[in-house]
């Protein structure tokens, strides 16, 4: 059984459909959960309840990462992170006729005068 991991010289690695970014969510999720599963282990937990945790929690992350991977694609999950840093409007505290007519500066003012 061979798995090939990038199609191409340029072109974003791939593994069974999850684009680069889903790959390290995916592989982070695992090794997080390994090292939950080892802790609950050594803490002295039932062995079974350990393996049952491992198992759902392996199953709701592969679900998780490749439901993300379909629904959002390879740039679309950057996006709506992005989104989330930009404000959805701008306040403008000014009144309305201020908006409209503009201030001198004071270098203006001072040209002007004549005391150039």
């Amino acid at each position: 059984m061979e798995f090939s991991i990038n199609k191409g010289i340029g072109r974003n690695a791939e593994f069974q459909g999850l684009k680069t970014q889903y790959l390290f969510i995916f592989a982070g999720g695992l090794l997080s959960l390994f090292v939950v599963f080892v802790i609950m282990y050594m803490a002295g937990i039932n062995q079974w309840i350990c393996i049952g945790f491992g198992v759902v929690s392996a199953l709701i992350l592969v679900y998780g990462t490749f439901y993300l991977n379909g629904k959002y694609g390879e740039y679309g999950l950057m996006k709506l992170q992005a989104r989330g840093n930009h404000p959805r409007y701008v306040i403008n505290r000014k009144n309305f006729p201020g908006l409209i007519t503009q201030k001198r500066r004071k270098n203006e003012e001072y040209n002007e005068s004549g005391n150039a």
